[in-house]
Parts: structure tokens; sequence; C-alpha cells
């Protein structure tokens, strides 16, 4: 009997280890890019990206995805799946408070975290069943919507600090 392939493309065994390598090093650039000089302490582009209002938690929570759909088109179940996702949305909800976000975002390396997980599964591969392509959908839907959650929480945060700055503004210049 055969087997009804998933509508996302599978990775063949003998392109897995580019596929990995690839991914790794977009991890490294979002999460650890730069070290400190004299430290041991690394920053990413991910940390980066969440000082920028707005677009910036959303474009990170979106470059994440990127390894997740990979790891996805690498067999990953939907156990190891759902964990990554866990991982970006800790990542981009904690990320998008005000500077206690950001500095979360240095310590919190959720992208390493998901190619770890990935590793773990690319191991013993045979040991857990493969995530199906509804639930691969299901999941890009949800980080989809935490990224526009995150875009508009960021536009109201910035509109409820601009109205309290006009009125701070106003209550000083005594009109």
């Amino acid at each position: 009997m055969s087997e009804i392939p998933p509508s996302y493309p599978i990775i063949e065994p003998d392109v897995k280890a580019p596929t990995l390598r690839r991914l790794r090093q977009l991890s490294r650039v979002l999460d650890r890019a730069i070290t400190v000089p004299g430290t041991q302490v690394s920053v990413g582009l991910d940390p980066i990206l969440g000082l920028i209002p707005v677009g910036g938690d959303f474009l990170g929570v979106m470059l994440s995805a990127y390894i997740v759909l990979e790891a996805a088109r690498l067999g990953a179940p939907a156990a190891t799946l759902s964990r990554m996702v866990l991982n970006i949305i800790i990542d981009g909800l904690v990320g998008a408070i005000p500077v206690a976000g950001d500095l979360f975002d240095f310590a919190w390396k959720a992208n390493e975290r998901n190619i770890r997980l990935l590793e773990d599964h690319l191991r013993f591969p045979s040991q857990r069943k493969r995530a199906d392509k509804w639930f691969v959908f299901g999941v890009f839907i949800v980080l989809f919507i935490v990224a526009i959650g995150l875009v508009t929480f960021t536009v109201i945060l910035i509109r409820l600090l601009g109205e309290l700055f006009g009125m701070l503004q106003g209550l000083l210049t005594g009109g």
C-alpha cells in the first residue's frame, strides 16, 4: 500500500546535512552573530530586530518560523514542532515587552533551542512519527497570528505612550 505524500516537500536523507548546516547558520545569525568584546556574551539579529518598533518582532518570529518549516520538511514529529513553536512564542511575547523584553531576548536563544530539538530528532528519526501537513499548516497559522498580535501590541503601546507623553507635556506647560 502506498503512502500518500504530504503537501510540503520532504527533504531526502542525502540533503539533510546541508539543510541542517544552513539552519545552524541561520540560528547563529539570529541568536549569536556578534560576541561582545572581552566577554562570553553574544548577540544575534533577533534581539536587534526586536528593538525596531512595530515590525521588528514580526520579522523575528517569521525568520524563526522558517526553521520550524524546515524541521517539518526534515520529518520532525508534531511534538518536536510544538516545542519549537512554544520557544518562538515565548521569545516573541516576552520580547515584545519594552526594555525587559529586549533584555530577555539577549538571554533566551529560541533558535538555538530549536536547532537542538531538531538535532535530537535527526539522531533518532525512526522513534517518532512525522507531523502531518495539517499540523504544520496550523503551526504556521498560530505563528502568524502571534506575529500579528505582536505588531498590534507594539502599535497600541506606542500610541498609549504618545498619549501619556502628551498629557505630561500639557501638565508641565500648564496647558
